[in-house]
């Protein structure tokens, strides 16, 4: 996001806005934007994307119980849609003052937002659950219906 106001520019990212809060002092500041706003977004992404290459072949290993756990609790902790409605808020209070260009940040702030909802709604943690191999040993059952089945039911 860029601002400028009487001939002076100026522009700041996410992580140079840590950097600079963390340089001005306010470090518990800074490591929270930095922990809700781009550690913890990562790790769900992250988490979720192995998830999702190890369970393509049941049995998953014992270690994607873990990663399911913590997606979790990654996702109670992101906060990116409350860091997006910060900046709108600030756009509309800086639009009376200075010129503000949004940059391609914004829309990128946006996608992920968008992302993160979509990742939401169709990842169904019970399916990879039933795939995950136990510390017993024992892995997803696989269930066969038995033979005729199909037959009986279909009735006459």
């Amino acid at each position: 996001m860029g601002l400028s106001l009487s001939g002076r520019a100026a522009s700041m990212t996410i992580a140079g806005g840590v950097r600079q809060m963390w340089v001005q002092g306010e470090r518990i500041t800074a490591l929270f934007v930095a922990l809700f706003a781009v550690v913890a977004p990562a790790m769900q992404i992250g988490f979720v994307l192995a998830i999702l290459l190890t369970v393509r072949r049941p049995p998953a290993p014992r270690w994607v119980g873990t990663l399911l756990r913590w997606v979790e609790i990654a996702g109670s902790w992101s906060m990116v849609e409350v860091m997006m409605l910060g900046i709108l808020v600030s756009l509309a209070k800086l639009a009376a003052i200075a010129r503000v260009v949004p940059g391609v940040g914004i829309f990128a702030a946006g996608g992920l937002i968008l992302l993160l909802a979509a990742m939401s709604s169709s990842f169904d943690p019970r399916d990879a659950w039933s795939r995950v191999r136990w510390v017993s040993g024992e892995g997803p059952q696989r269930t066969r219906p038995p033979a005729g089945a199909d037959a009986a039911e279909s009735g006459p």
